[in-house]
This record gives structure tokens, C-alpha cells and sequence, in this order.
């Protein structure tokens, strides 16, 4: 079944490559959204208000029966019939149920993704009522018979002439491609069901315990008419959009609209409390309080922060992955990051595999999500329970358990490796081509040789010109600084003892586990943390430094969750994170490097790598050291976007994906006319450098690390 539902993932993802507009719009839609959410949060403690959003709805979540008896007892005081749906089965069946026994036949709905969880319009049309979307974007795709490709604009991945083609064959006349126009057929088309629906069906936004009313946040006026017009009126909630108070309220929707779509506040918020006043008739508000696995995943110790979510879709906006693919390759019903976990407990787990694999790990999500959540660290923990329900495969397994965790058989192989390669380096230090199967690793990037000399064989042999050291630092080097860049290690020792430090590098060290635990082999990764602490904290360095920023997650985040429970373990692990430091934020912060001897004429690009802004919050310290040394620093457009290489992801699981995020780019680079483009992490040097190479760029790709150390020649 896992196969077949691969190869099925596959062709879509091979269909959405195969579509360049759908890369354009989504593209374009993410700078403009960008900008936009920048106007609209000006101002505004952003990191403050997603603090407060996300303690209040712990605090639902903690205590959800307690709010839920509360709204309801409120909610029914008001006017309101209340139901509680634990299962999408049991929504359907009592909306359904509803229809029947009042006689409807024509359901008009606003915009609710719930309802597409459910898939109600399918239940309501197996009970005999005709169900009409009148969110522009929503009615779009239902003419189009697809589903929605982002929570908030459905229909973002299509163009005005596909529009076109669709209302022209509802019309049956042939409908210009006129925005305006468009926008008018629809209203002409959609007026009609309002005024003959028997029932209105709409979600919320919110729903307020210590009222009982619900709200309604949208940009066009047709929830006003849905759930006014009809005689019936059935919000649809999932239990998650509680909040205790008005004022819980009025902090969702001051991030909502902003992080949303960019905007101070949308055209119409509607408060909904008791029936909604029509005319002389009388009017029934239906809520049906949705569960269908809530419950679950508020229980779920690792996954329980998602339910923060307030539905914003900012995950997609910024998602490299989605603005590749889009969402109807990268979701199932919810979308990109949120969509693989709300998918996994919604949905099941089998549904989310192939998204959970999709995730590049970039977390940018995490960055702009406006409840707090860790979306990175919730997907890291369904790879690691997909693993132990389909295994990582054969061959995952047998690096990872078997030679991984042996150090000295990992680090013999490696060197057996850069022996064998040299009929492919032909003396080289990069490998331009590959033979037969292994063609398509180089058809889009040369790839780095694995150096003749590890970086902890030369260890011994690199001078170290300090009289006086300040601080004793222990590098960790990391895979690819200790066997494919190990110049990378002499430049730092050279820039460390400018600045007077000592610089020892542990042989005992071995990879930080990020490969085992992002493939889903905690069991791996639990004993390279292990290995790595007391490799690390020998010797009682006062620094431990990293040039590589995935492996400073792992040493400051990784290790303290894998080992936290440990009891032999939890306080070395924490003395590790508290120990470790990135490069750049050493020198900058730490060691006041303000400025350095040599001024060099050279114009300098920074790409700053997703673990290094995102999780160890540095962007700015590289680029202080980079100006200090007299490089003429422009900013690249982009410069914080993935540049796909994530591991194993660009090698053997989403290689076309990849390509396609690294051509973005490299067109990004040279878009700024520099010299060279300054990174620092070996993975991201690797994957542009190998791009620019292959594409025969002028453009040198180097770590922060050498440009300063070029700074220093004598």
C-alpha cells in the first residue's frame, strides 16, 4: 500500500513540476503576501501577540470541557440548538438528518473548511439537496470539481482564463477573461440561490465561551446573505476555535486578517449570537460543535500545540515546498504544515505519510505562525512514529543502525570513499559527472568530493598561533566541515586565534543525528546525541562551537529532547545546549569582532540558511563580520528562502523539488550582480555552490568563515 501510494505522490508532484504557471502565481502571490503582512503587522510586537494567542488556547485546550459546557449552556440560552459531533459521520448525518426533516432542497454555503473535512457537500447531495459554494474562490472549484488548494484562497492556483472557460460553460455563453466581469457573473449567477435556499451553512472563526456567539471574519458579503436569507442556519465549528472571552476574541482577530492575507481587518466580521433575524419568520441557528479526532490530538503530548492553529494559512504563504507544488500536491484537505498534522489526526496517518515526507524542514512555518506552534518539531516527531509503523527502508536502516553509530566503521568508510572516487574526480575537488544510475546526482549540481584528508587526521598538523588564549572552544566540525570541507575547520582556527582562542576539535565526535531523526530513527539519533555529549563536554571547553547551523540545532534543541527523560543524561545534554554557539554569533557577540584588518574590494551576496535565522535566531552577526572585513554587502531577494538542498531530501526523496527551489535561487544570486554569495552552513554550500558550478557561474559560493579568514592573510 505505502508503494503504491508513493508512486501515486510522485506523479502528482511530476504534474505540478511539469506546470510552470502554478510555480508563477504561487510566486508571486507569496511576495506580494510578504510585503503586505509586513504593512499590515507594522507596529506590532508580532512575537508578543503570537504568545498570547497561543498561551489562550492552551488554556481551551487544557480545560476544553469546561469552555465547551460554557458555550453551550450560553450558545443555548441565546436561542441556539446545539449538537456534538464526535466523527465527521455523525456531522453529516444530523445536518443531513436537519435537511430532510424540514424539506430542503437548496443548501447555499460560505467558505468552511470544515465542511470540506467532512465532505458534507458530498453527504448533502447523497441526501437530495443541492449544495451551492458562494465564496467566489470555493464556487470556482466547485464548477472546476476539484478541492481547495489553500485554506484561505481556494482557488489561488488558478488564472483568470481557466476562470473564464468555467463560468462560460455555466453560462453558455462565452465569458471574457475580465476580472470585473467575472467577479459580476458570479454575483448575477450566485443571487438567484440566496434568495430560494432553504438552508444557509457557514463556519466560524471564533466561538466565544462567555457568550455563546460565534464570528465570522471574511472579504465578501456573501456569508452576511448565507446565514441571514434562509430560514436555517447551521454553523459547522470545530471544537479547537473556542476562546473564553470577547477579548480572546478580539486578540485572534487582530493576528488573523494581518498574518492571513496581509490586511488590518477583512471587509466583514459578523457576530453571530442566537438566531439571526429574517424577516417576520422564525429562524434556527444550528451549531454543530465538530470533534473528529480533536480529542485525540489534544491529548497527544507531542502534537498537542497544534490546535493553537487559528486557520490562518500563513504556513502555505511562505512554504517553499507549496510554492513549488501547491496544495493540491502538499495536502490532502488541509494544507502545508498544519495540513500534514491536522491531516494525520484527522484523516489518518496513511494520508499524511507522503506530506510528512514533502516537509523540507525549513521552518519557515514556524517563523511566521501567528499561535506559536512549532511546526517543524510536531512533523519531525510523525516522520519518527511513521518509521516505527513502515520502517525508514532496508537501506536507511542498515547506515544508520549499523555504521552510523559506529563511529570508527562510519568514518573508515568515508575514507575508504574518498579513494574510490577518484575515477569520477579525476583529481578534482568536485565531481562533475556520475555514471549510469548515479547520472541524475550531478545533472543539475556538481557535487563536493569527499576531501583525501579528513579535517581530524590534519588535526594534529594545524598550527595554532595563540600566546594567551581567552576562551578554550571545542569546534564541533560535523559531517561535511570534517570530511568534505576541511579547510573550512583551518579557517576557523585561524580566525579564532586572531581573536585569542584555543581551539580543540574531540575525535570522538561523531554525526549529530539529524540524517537518522529526520528519516525517523530516534532510536539512532538518541545514541549519536549521547555519543557527541560526552565527546563534547571533555576537556570543559567554555565554548563549543559549530559552522554548521543544523548541527547547532541539534546540539542546543535535538539532544535536550531526545535525552531530557534520561536521567544519566538530561543535565549534560543541558549543559551542552548552554555551551554551544554558532560561529558567527561567537565572534560577533561573545568576542565584540567589530572589525578586521584586511579590507578586500569584493561584492558579497548573503543567503542566510534556514536553521541558522529560524533556530538559532542568527542573520544579522554574519552579515556585521562580512561588512567588518570591507565586503560591500547587497541583499539578494529571498535571501531567508530554503535553497533545497535538506539533506537526504534534494539526494533521494525529493530531488525534482529541490532542483526547482535551488533554481529560484541561484536566479535570486545572480539577480544582484555579486561576486560571491556568503552562507554559512556546509549543506547550503553544497547545494548552490554545486548549482552555480554546474550552470558554469562566475559566482563563488563560500562560508562566512573563509571570507574572514581570507580577511586575515598576511
Amino acid at each position: 500500500m505505502s508503494k503504491q501510494r508513493s508512486r501515486e505522490y510522485r506523479q502528482r508532484v511530476n504534474q505540478a513540476l511539469a506546470t510552470p504557471r502554478l510555480q508563477q502565481a504561487l510566486h508571486a502571490f507569496g511576495d506580494a503576501y510578504l510585503l503586505a503582512r509586513e504593512n499590515a503587522l507594522a507596529g506590532r510586537d508580532f512575537d508578543k501577540l503570537r504568545q498570547a494567542v497561543g498561551e489562550m488556547k492552551d488554556e481551551v485546550r487544557v480545560n476544553h470541557q469546561h469552555y465547551i459546557d460554557q458555550f453551550i449552556t450560553n450558545a443555548k440560552a441565546a436561542g441556539a440548538t446545539i449538537f456534538i459531533a464526535k466523527t465527521a459521520e455523525e456531522a453529516n448525518r444530523y445536518i443531513a438528518d436537519l435537511a430532510e426533516e424540514k424539506k430542503c432542497r437548496l443548501a447555499v454555503k460560505s467558505k468552511s473548511m470544515a465542511s470540506e473535512e467532512i465532505h458534507l457537500n458530498r453527504a448533502l447531495e447523497t441526501a437530495g439537496v443541492e449544495t451551492v459554494e458562494t465564496d467566489l474562490g470555493e464556487w470556482i472549484i466547485q464548477l472546476a470539481g476539484q478541492r481547495p488548494s489553500h485554506m484561505v484562497m481556494p482557488a489561488i492556483h488558478m488564472f483568470r482564463d481557466e476562470v473564464a472557460e468555467l463560468f462560460s460553460k455555466k453560462t453558455g455563453q462565452q465569458e471574457p477573461d475580465d476580472i470585473e466581469h467575472l467577479v459580476e457573473v458570479a454575483r448575477q449567477q450566485l443571487r438567484r440561490s440566496y434568495l430560494e435556499a432553504d438552508i444557509g451553512i457557514s463556519g466560524a472563526n471564533v466561538a466565544v465561551a462567555e457568550t455563546g456567539g460565534i464570528a465570522l471574519v471574511t472579504n465578501e458579503g456573501n456569508a452576511r446573505l448565507v446565514t441571514t436569507l434562509p430560514k436555517i442556519h447551521v454553523a459547522l465549528v470545530g471544537i479547537e476555535k473556542l476562546v473564553p472571552t470577547l477579548d480572546d476574541a478580539q486578540s485572534v482577530l487582530e493576528v488573523l486578517p494581518r498574518n492571513a492575507t496581509g490586511q488590518q481587518i477583512t471587509s466583514y466580521v459578523s457576530w453571530i449570537r442566537g438566531a439571526v433575524p429574517c424577516g417576520e419568520g422564525k429562524k434556527e441557528l444550528h451549531i454543530v460543535l465538530l470533534d473528529n479526532g480533536r480529542s485525540a490530538l489534544a491529548e497527544s503530548p507531542h502534537c498537542k500545540d497544534a490546535l493553537r492553529c487559528v486557520k490562518c494559512g500563513a504556513c502555505a504563504n511562505v512554504c517553499p515546498i507549496y510554492q513549488t507544488v501547491g496544495g493540491h500536491v502538499f495536502g490532502h484537505i488541509y494544507i502545508s504544515a498544519i495540513g500534514i498534522i491536522l491531516t494525520a489526526f484527522f484523516h489518518g496517518l496513511d494520508q499524511a505519510a507522503e506530506l510528512v515526507r514533502a516537509c523540507i524542514g525549513c521552518r519557515a512555518c514556524v517563523a511566521v505562525c501567528p499561535s506559536n506552534i512549532d511546526l517543524e518539531n510536531i512533523i519531525l516527531h510523525l516522520r519518527e512514529v511513521i518509521g516505527e509503523e513502515e520502517g525508514i527502508g532496508t537501506g536507511k536502516a542498515l547506515v544508520f543502525k549499523k555504521v552510523m553509530r559506529n563511529r570508527k566503521l562510519f568514518h573508515s568508510l568515508l575514507r575508504a570513499g574518498s579513494k574510490l572516487q577518484k575515477p569520477v574526480t579525476k583529481g578534482e575537488r568536485t565531481i562533475r559527472h556520475l555514471p549510469l544510475f548515479f547520472s541524475s546526482l550531478t545533472e543539475w549540481r556538481s557535487l563536493p568530493a569527499i576531501a583525501a584528508t579528513p579535517l581530524r587526521d590534519q588535526w594534529q598538523t594545524i598550527e595554532q598561533r595563540v600566546e594567551q588564549a581567552r576562551y578554550k572552544v571545542a569546534f564541533f566540525a560535523g559531517c561535511l566541515n570534517d570530511f568534505v570541507y576541511p579547510e573550512l575547520g583551518r579557517d576557523l582556527v585561524k580566525v579564532l586565534n586572531r581573536f585569542g582562542c584555543e581551539v580543540t576539535l574531540p575525535l570522538e565526535q561523531n554525526c549529530c543525528g539529524v540524517p537518522a531523526l529526520y528519516s525517523g530513527d530516534k532510536e539512532t539519533a538518541t545514541v549519536l546525541a549521547q555519543q557527541n555529549v560526552a565527546a563534547m563536554l571533555e576537556g570543559e571547553p567554555d565554548f563549543i562551537v559549530t559552522t554548521c547551523p543544523t548541527c547547532t540545532m541539534s546540539l542546543q534543541r535535538d539532544f535536550l529532547e531526545l535525552l531530557g527523560d534520561n536521567p544519566a543524561w538530561a543535565e549534560k545534554a543541558a549543559m551542552l545546549a548552554e555551551k554551544t554557539i554558532d560561529i558567527s554569533r561567537l565572534l560577533h557577540e561573545k568576542l565584540g569582532v567589530d572589525a578586521l584588518p584586511k579590507t578586500v574590494n569584493r561584492k558579497v551576496t548573503y543567503h542566510d540558511s534556514c536553521h541558522l535565522k529560524r533556530g538559532a535566531g542568527v542573520w544579522q552577526e554574519p552579515r556585521a563580520l562580512l561588512a567588518a572585513s570591507g565586503n560591500e554587502v547587497v541583499e539578494m531577494a529571498h535571501a531567508d528562502r530554503c535553497c533545497g538542498f535538506g539533506g537526504s531530501y534534494s539526494f533521494t526523496s525529493h530531488p525534482d523539488i529541490a532542483r526547482r527551489i535551488l533554481t529560484d535561487k541561484l536566479n535570486d544570486i545572480e539577480a544582484t550582480g555579486a561576486d560571491c554569495v556568503a552562507m554559512d552552513c556546509p549543506g547550503c554550500m553544497l547545494q548552490i555552490g554545486g548549482g552555480l558550478e554546474k550552470a558554469d557561474s562566475p559566482v563563488r559560493a563560500a562560508h562566512t568563515i573563509s571570507l574572514l579568514a581570507e580577511s586575515l592573510d598576511d
